[in-house]
């Protein structure tokens, strides 16, 4: 694969195309077993060793994605030990073991939309065009269609003149075409380590890669996102806790289904377990995962209309995510650029909720003042909220 951050080239991904299939139309999109929990809600980690399962999932983490050269027979056996899920890739073993309900989902190739590698290191080639990746899926679903479908995407989702797409750099309109190849679709862009000024610190590009793909993806597909948390490849910089907070709460707001953190460094040195070898972006991620378990029936509820959100200064806007769950209605928030900012909110007018009374924010430790359904609070830069009212 190329990384995706800078378009340095890193094999770091050992897994095989599905092979073409025939042309059946795809099988129904269906997402059965744990992924269909409203109580779950997948945290994942991109590309890691069993080994460390125990450690991830204290971490919070629920789901691997991806397996070095697997799924072997020892793989699943350390996983299925940690209570711990996969999704991977469905080749010749993938299908052997295809009965093993640690087995969630299955993957193509990562970042088919980026150029691809010669063989021999003689350059890049284009990138594999959208056809084959439908073809591929059919394959797929044809050999186990009660499985879903995992593909992730390149930075191209979010950054239209991605020069790693090579020949196909600035054309968005391939990703309509991608995403008719999978169930599940993901992507990664890292701006908080990005070394390009169309990116570097436009934390917001995360959020607008979430949005695009879900309007190419629609209704009837899941959308997932990658989270940075170490160095990747930029020896200068990398995100903080507080910044892939903020990451994660964007994601979620512009709509997210999952989250996949990307946690390999490879500058100023390998490591290939990153977030495990930091201790403070280890217990900062450790929280927001705490949250999001605890809010996985809520996130998983539908999402409301009608919230209106207002700013000073406006040019430093806060977006914002209205659900009801259990006669309880739950306003999750986040600021949206690199500066503080105070938000009004403007509720619409919902069944079981009083239009005056308090508003907690959960995790600290603080009421606010709902008057006429709208209250207000500050913002730190890159700052998240959320927010809970209690029924009538």
């Amino acid at each position: 694969m190329r990384c995706s951050l800078c378009g340095f080239a890193v094999m770091v991904l050992g897994l095989t195309m599905a092979a073409p299939a025939p042309g059946a139309e795809p099988d129904s999109r269906t997402v059965d077993g744990v992924l269909a929990d409203p109580n779950f809600f997948p945290i994942a980690v991109w590309l890691q060793n069993p080994d460390n399962a125990a450690k991830y999932r204290a971490a919070g983490i629920n789901l691997f994605v991806g397996l070095w050269r697997g799924p072997t027979d020892e793989q699943l056996a350390t996983l299925k030990r940690e209570g711990m899920r996969v999704i991977c890739s469905q080749n010749q073993a993938g299908l052997r073991l295809k009965d093993d309900p640690t087995i969630v989902g299955w993957m193509h190739g990562d970042e088919p939309d980026n150029a691809q590698a010669r063989r021999g290191g003689e350059g890049y080639g284009p990138p594999i065009p959208p056809e084959q990746i439908v073809e591929g899926y059919q394959r797929i679903k044809q050999n186990d269609p009660s499985r879903p479908v995992l593909l992730n995407l390149g930075q191209g989702v979010a950054w239209d003149k991605w020069y790693g797409r090579g020949v196909r750099t600035n054309h968005p309109e391939d990703y309509p075409e991608y995403v008719k190849g999978c169930d599940i679709a993901s992507f990664d862009i890292y701006p908080a380590c990005h070394d390009h000024p169309d990116v570097a610190g436009k934390l917001w590009m995360v959020a607008d890669g979430v949005r695009r793909l879900r309007q190419w993806a629609g209704p009837e597909r899941r959308v997932w996102n990658c989270i940075e948390c170490t160095h990747i490849s930029n020896p200068n910089a990398k995100a903080t806790p507080h910044q892939v907070k903020a990451e994660v709460w964007m994601s979620l707001v512009r709509g997210s289904t999952g989250i996949i953190y990307f946690v390999h460094q490879f500058e100023p040195r390998f490591i290939e377990a990153g977030l495990l070898a930091d201790a403070d972006m280890l217990a900062g991620v450790t929280a927001v995962n705490r949250q999001i378990h605890e809010l996985a029936p809520v996130l998983n509820s539908p999402t409301l209309e009608g919230v209106q959100v207002t700013t000073s200064p406006p040019d430093a806007p806060v977006e914002a995510l209205l659900k009801q769950h259990d006669g309880s209605t739950y306003l999750f928030a986040v600021g949206m650029r690199d500066a503080a900012t105070t938000a009004k909110f403007q509720l619409p007018d919902l069944a079981n909720m009083p239009r005056a009374g308090k508003v907690e924010v959960l995790g600290e430790a603080r009421e606010l003042n709902l008057t006429e359904g709208a209250f207000e609070d500050g913002f730190e830069p890159w700052g998240v909220h959320l927010y809970r009212i209690a029924p009538k």
